[in-house]
Parts: C-alpha cells; sequence; structure tokens
C-alpha cells in the first residue's frame, strides 16, 4: 500500500456510490411508494448518461481547472455537486413530483459519469506500470463496497430510517471520495493537454488507430469479457428457475458471497499481475474466467446442488475479478496519457458493446437449448478474445517494454 494505492480505494468508493442511487435503489424506493410499473420503467433511462459519456469527455482533457490541476481539479467540484444533488434527491417525494425526482436522478447519473470520466484519467496517469493490476484491484473493491452499502445496505436503511434520511447519509458518504482527492496527488504536470477542442476530440482517435494492429485490440477490447457477461446475463435467473434455489438462498450466496468472491478474487489478480506481467496475467486469468462458465455447466447437469453452487459462484467470481484487474490495466497501458480521459472513456464504452448487443440473446439460446449447453456456449464465446490475445502477445510486450523504459 501507497499514497497512490490507497488513494484508488477512495475513489473507487466515491465511483460506485452514486450508480445504485439512480437505478436499483431508486427503483425499490419508487416501487415502495407505490409508483406504476411504466413511470418505474421510464426511470430506467436516467442511467443514459453512463453509456454515452465519451461524448464529453474531450472537454475534460482539454481544459484544465485553475485549481489543484488537471485531473483533481475536476473531480473535487464534481464531488461537491454529487453530493448536493443526492441530498436533494432525497428531500423530493416520489408521488408528490415524480418529474422532478427524474430530472434530479438523470442529473446525478450525468454528474456521476463525468466523475467516472476524470476518475479513469486519474487512475490512468498516476499509477505506474507496475501498480496499474493492484491499483485496479483495489479500485474495483472501493467501488464494490460502495455499491453494498449504497444498494442492500441502503435498502436496509429505508426501513428504519426512512428514504429521506437514507438518501442524505448517502449523500455524506461522498465525502469519502473527497478525502481521496485531498490525500492524492496529482499525476505528471509535464503531461500537455490539447490545445483545441478539435485536438482534445480527433486526436485520441487518430492516437489509437494510428498503432499497429489497432482493430485488433479494439476487437480484443469487445471480446475479453464477452464470455463472462455472457453467462452472467442469466446467472440470477439459472439458479432460481434453472436449478430451484430460493431468491433468499441467491441473494445470500450469489450476491453476498460474490461479492466477497470478486474482491478476493481482483485483489490477487492485481497482486499476480506484479509478478507474471500484464500479457500473461491477461492470458490466465482469461482461461480461468472461461473454464469457470463450465462450473455452471456443471450444476445445471447435476442440479440443486448446495456444495456445487458454492463452488460455481466462487470460482465465477474470483476468476472474473482476477479478469477485470487484468483487463483494466490493459486499458489504462494502451491509453496516451494527453488523452486518457477521452480515451479511456471511448474503450470502456467499446468494452460494454458485447454486453448491451450480444447478452440479450441469451433468454433465446436457452429456450432453444437449455441451460448446460447454454454454459457451453457461453465458454465457447471466450475463445475470440483469447485468440486475439494470443496474436496481440508481441505487441503488448512492446507496451509494457516501453513504459518502462
Amino acid at each position: 500500500m501507497n499514497n497512490r494505492i490507497f488513494t484508488m480505494l477512495l475513489l473507487g468508493f466515491s465511483s460506485g456510490l452514486p450508480l445504485p442511487l439512480t437505478s436499483g435503489t431508486l427503483q425499490a424506493w419508487l416501487t415502495v411508494a407505490g409508483i406504476d410499473l411504466k413511470t418505474i420503467g421510464l426511470f430506467s433511462l436516467v442511467s443514459i448518461p453512463y453509456t454515452v459519456k465519451f461524448l464529453w469527455s474531450p472537454v475534460m482533457d482539454r481544459f484544465v481547472p485553475p485549481w489543484l490541476g488537471r485531473r483533481r481539479g475536476w473531480i473535487l467540484p464534481i464531488q461537491i455537486v454529487l453530493m448536493v444533488f443526492i441530498f436533494i434527491m432525497g428531500s423530493i417525494s416520489p408521488e408528490n413530483a415524480p418529474f422532478l425526482l427524474a430530472v434530479l436522478a438523470f442529473s446525478v447519473a450525468f454528474i456521476s459519469a463525468s466523475q467516472d470520466i476524470v476518475i479513469d484519467a486519474y487512475r490512468t496517469d498516476v499509477l505506474t506500470e507496475k501498480e496499474r493490476g493492484i491499483g485496479a484491484a483495489t479500485f474495483i473493491t472501493g467501488y464494490r463496497i460502495a455499491m453494498l452499502i449504497a444498494g442492500a445496505v441502503a435498502l436496509i436503511l429505508s426501513e428504519s430510517l426512512g428514504w429521506q434520511i437514507t438518501y442524505w447519509l448517502m449523500a455524506i458518504l461522498m465525502a469519502i471520495g473527497v478525502l481521496g482527492i485531498i490525500l492524492g496527488k496529482e499525476p505528471d504536470s509535464q503531461i500537455t493537454p490539447p490545445k483545441t477542442i478539435e485536438e482534445a476530440v480527433w486526436g485520441p482517435l487518430k492516437d489509437i488507430f494510428n498503432r499497429k494492429n489497432a482493430l485488433l485490440i479494439l476487437f480484443f477490447i469487445i471480446l475479453y469479457k464477452l464470455g463472462d457477461a455472457y453467462a452472467g446475463a442469466l446467472t440470477t435467473a439459472f439458479l432460481i428457475r434453472g436449478v430451484n434455489f430460493s431468491p433468499t438462498e441467491v441473494g445470500t450466496i450469489n450476491k453476498g458471497m460474490g461479492l466477497v468472491a470478486t474482491i478476493v478474487g481482483a485483489m490477487f489478480g492485481g497482486t499476480l499481475m506484479i509478478k507474471m506481467g500484464l500479457y500473461r496475467s491477461l492470458m490466465f486469468f482469461g482461461i480461468l474466467q472461461m473454464i469457470s462458465n463450465l462450473s455452471f455447466m456443471l450444476l445445471a447437469l447435476t442440479g440443486k446442488s448446495y456444495l456445487i453452487m458454492i463452488f460455481s459462484i466462487a470460482f465465477e467470481n474470483i476468476t472474473g475479478g482476477m479478469g477485470s484487474a487484468a483487463f483494466l490495466a490493459f486499458v489504462m497501458a494502451i491509453c496516451n496519457k494527453q488523452y486518457s480521459a477521452t480515451q479511456y472513456a471511448l474503450l470502456s464504452s467499446l468494452a460494454a458493446l458485447g454486453r448491451v448487443f450480444i447478452s440479450p440473446t441469451s433468454g433465446y439460446i436457452v429456450a432453444k437449448t437449455g441451460w448446460p449447453v447454454f454454459f457451453l456456449f457461453t465458454t465457447i464465446t471466450a475463445l475470440p478474445g483469447l485468440i486475439l490475445l494470443w496474436n496481440l502477445k508481441n505487441i503488448i510486450y512492446d507496451i509494457q517494454n516501453n513504459q518502462k523504459s
């Protein structure tokens, strides 16, 4: 642990906290308040800013605030505004002012997505080559803890404290991220920001596509976590409908133990990366991610078994955490620090394409083939990403060597 790594824990918490407050937790609040299902469904649109955040990321590469520097100067005021807006959200009645609440939720999502843009860029700029794996893992840990607090813990608190005080408490917890910015250090001041907005928009794209095998790199980013995302799309439905576990059992084991396993996997994977290096970590963790899908195939074949369920969930989440740590480290490694806000936002949006456009087909495949074949299919969908990784071996080693020098 050092200052940079500890800062990643605090900023990960700050990044993860707002998301449930505009999605799952907000839906629970609306449901308890008696809002009709059509309106609740429309509230899901407030999360759009997270998927299109690359559209305004060039602004944060181009302009440098007159305080704290290029990255921390953006993050601090964004965090303060988030605290204020989350606090105001808690003061609105869904029954009396649903539209105003929707506007506030959309605003929180937009500001939160903006925070993610700059925090991702800050993480990319400030971590050294050897710190990226463990830095990404520590960030994931903070992020997951925050999502647990703003999700499950917030729901529990709402029953005794009410929704207003619960949201106010969540707003106060954003101060943890502010502490991270106060304790953190600004990245190298010698990094030159784009001189114009035009350069901030087109410079990142030119920089990516001028690289050797740029298309291979982009396709790899789309495909590396595809098998993992494909299986995850219906894991909860499989455990309840496919093998007849109760919702309580699934919530306790899949969500509770799964969270711990993901954190353990991320931290373990991030630590291993120090010794293994980027390429070997991506390959080894990717293979483990792929194999983990077969554990659910085993559960589908054997039927309801607590032992196999616990093994499958632990194995899948640990290897998923390891793969996520390596993948985030890879994305950070290929970002040009001059354009890191825009490039990271673009590449992370690209990584979500598989989950957004391919995962929805999962239900149709299950209906046609059954659960065992479905999980075998998700295992096979991980192969193209690993094949592309093999073809990028020399390029990844070159990236590592250039950054060490």
